[in-house]
């Protein structure tokens, strides 16, 4: 019966019938319209928190979730900034766009995982340089973005500092003799680890989407490996391609 009660509702949410901000009726009067216990009542809420939906908010009590996600576009990392003077180019777009964006930025010394030490191609003991972000919008955390640098190539530089950089890490690098000309891009979908719950503050049964991006020098060496955790429930993933030229296949 849990799961009529969250279908019948589910329904109302996609056909518009609970808007954004709406507030369901309460479980004293769902246990009433339903004829079912209050049991039945909060295991069919439940359900509907987990699938991100309903948010909880007691004691007002529950309303249908608003999404305002936020469009994650890989193709902008390498195009030329600052986009202002005083913001980087996250706090530029989201500004813009009337929302208020903010970061924490966290830097340390650190010995890399496993998945990142591979993809720089460092020998075992080899340190890292991680600059560790957790960006928000209108004060909800929206995505985690932390990068990785050799250390032996960003010690003493801006990198180091934890603190904005409004023309990029990526210019640093090139300042530094490291440009990167080309950029390997990975996607995958999964369950999010514990770690990033809570960085996220993220509710119950929400996937997130996991992007790997290493950059390289016109040398080939592998000089960053960015790591972003975007949450399934707050974010639009845009890519932009060139097209074939007509009559050729793909």
């Amino acid at each position: 019966m849990y799961q009529q009660i969250a279908d019948e509702i589910r329904g109302q949410i996609v056909a518009g019938d609970l808007e954004p901000g709406a507030k369901l009726p309460t479980e004293a009067e769902m246990r009433s319209a339903y004829d079912v216990s209050r049991e039945t009542v909060r295991k069919a809420l439940n359900l509907l928190v987990n699938e991100g939906l309903v948010v909880s908010a007691r004691p007002q009590g529950h309303f249908v979730r608003r999404r305002e996600p936020m469009i994650f576009r890989p193709q902008t990392e390498f195009r030329k900034r600052p986009h202002s003077p005083e913001m980087d180019a996250f706090a530029t777009e989201h500004s813009a766009e009337g929302r208020e964006p903010r970061q924490v930025i966290e830097v340390a010394i650190v010995e890399p995982p496993a998945e990142v030490a591979k993809r720089l191609q460092l020998k075992a003991g080899d340190l890292v340089a991680i600059r560790k972000r957790v960006r928000y919008l209108d004060g909800e955390p929206f995505n985690i973005n932390d990068s990785y640098f050799p250390l032996d190539i960003v010690r003493d530089s801006e990198i180091m500092r934890p603190e904005d950089i409004t023309r990029g890490a990526n210019e640093v690098l090139a300042e530094l003799g490291y440009r990167q000309v080309r950029a390997l891009d990975e996607l995958y979908v999964r369950m999010p680890q514990p770690e990033e719950v809570k960085r996220l503050e993220l509710p119950p049964g929400t996937p997130v989407g996991y992007h790997i991006t290493t950059g390289f020098t016109a040398e080939g060496r592998p000089v960053r490996v960015a790591t972003t955790v975007l949450p399934g429930d707050r974010h639009v993933i845009s890519y932009e391609r060139g097209l074939e030229t007509p009559g050729e296949e793909a």
